[in-house]
């Protein structure tokens, strides 16, 4: 079911400039963005994906991964098809670089929100493809989801423009956003031709806005070494030392089935590195270690959240997210209440 879309503007001859991401697609009528789900049709832009749901599940937030974002809680998770990178390694391309037409099965916002209030999930994750490329789908299922009292949370390469944050701020609770490397040839030669700086001002811009985690897929060969690791944490700590972080492995998939997989100590050795650096709460992933998977209390070090695979196995913080000890730490517990923090009500 497409739908006119939003963030474009017209052009000459009924070209037209698609602004939803760095891409900055100018689209000649008939054809199709880069992400191949928005298509000029005389003139107007449309989103091809609207309402057309390729892929679906109830997942622990924890599997997003987000550790600091309503810890212990499922999430309704969703993606069209469609990307607006080119990952070579990317787990999900048959959906995500998926050029055949638009798949999926009808689900509209609507849907989703009966899903939801059926079956008690307090929230909504957009991910497993790239959620910037279903921004309308996506912004119209927050705004029901948020009148239930519920969350939404983006899983993002970080590649939208400023224009599109504006209006994510409205809806959207958290991202948890993709650092896949610290210098452009990660970005360049892996990705699609990615520029970095782009990523880095969205999540700079996301941070101003809503709670954010950023992920580091750690690609042995490619962004394993200990310069890079130590200057994209750096980058992290000097925007806030409280972010959380997320060094995750890598496993062969799609164009880079040789590459070996990311050892376990690769990933606890880039955890010691970050934390070096001045940041509060570093983790590994995409390998099960308790020990590394578990939040610590930055006063006392107490494991106050402790965790395995996806599961929070216990939980020492209150509603605040205080330790025992008294410290606060930076994670969201408190829906009603960081909404209150996030957008103060106007006197």
């Amino acid at each position: 079911m497409a739908e006119l879309a939003r963030f474009w503007k017209p052009l000459e001859k009924k070209e037209l400039l698609c602004f939803l991401c760095y891409r900055l697609c100018r689209i000649k009528e008939g054809e199709k963005g880069y992400c191949h789900v928005r298509k000029n049709v005389d003139g107007k832009l449309y989103a091809l994906n609207y309402g057309k749901a390729v892929a679906m599940h109830i997942d622990p937030i924890e599997k997003k991964p987000f550790y600091h974002f309503m810890p212990g809680t499922e999430s309704f998770s969703f993606s069209t098809v469609g990307c607006n990178f080119r990952c070579l390694f990317c787990q999900n391309y048959e959906i995500s670089q998926a050029y055949g037409g638009i798949t999926g099965e009808d689900l509209s916002p609507k849907k989703i929100r009966e899903i939801c209030n059926s079956r008690n999930v307090p929230g909504v994750a957009y991910t497993y493809t790239e959620p910037t490329i279903f921004m309308e789908y996506a912004l119209d299922t927050a705004k029901l989801t948020m009148k239930d009292g519920g969350y939404n949370v983006f899983v993002t390469n970080g590649y939208m423009t400023t224009a599109a944050i504006n209006e994510m701020d409205k809806y959207i609770d958290a991202s948890r956003i993709d650092l896949k490397g610290f210098h452009d040839n990660v970005y360049k030669d892996l990705c699609g031709d990615v520029n970095l700086e782009y990523v880095l001002s969205s999540i700079k811009e996301l941070h101003k806005r809503q709670h954010i985690e950023i992920i580091n897929l750690i690609i042995p060969g490619y962004n394993d070494d200990e310069e890079d690791i130590r200057a994209s944490s750096k980058w992290v700590k000097d925007l806030s030392p409280d972010i959380p972080m997320h060094f995750i492995g890598f496993y062969p998939a799609h164009k880079m089935l040789t590459t070996p997989s990311t050892p376990l100590e690769t990933l606890k050795k880039a955890r010691e590195i970050a934390i070096e650096e001045g940041l509060k709460y570093v983790y590994t992933g995409n390998r099960q270690d308790e020990d590394t998977e578990s939040t610590y209390c930055p006063k006392c070090g107490d494991k106050v959240i402790r965790r395995f695979g996806f599961g929070v196995v216990e939980n020492k913080l209150d509603k605040d997210g205080k330790c025992p000890c008294g410290e606060k730490l930076n994670v969201i517990m408190d829906l009603e209440r960081y909404r209150k923090r996030k957008r103060p009500r106007k006197k």
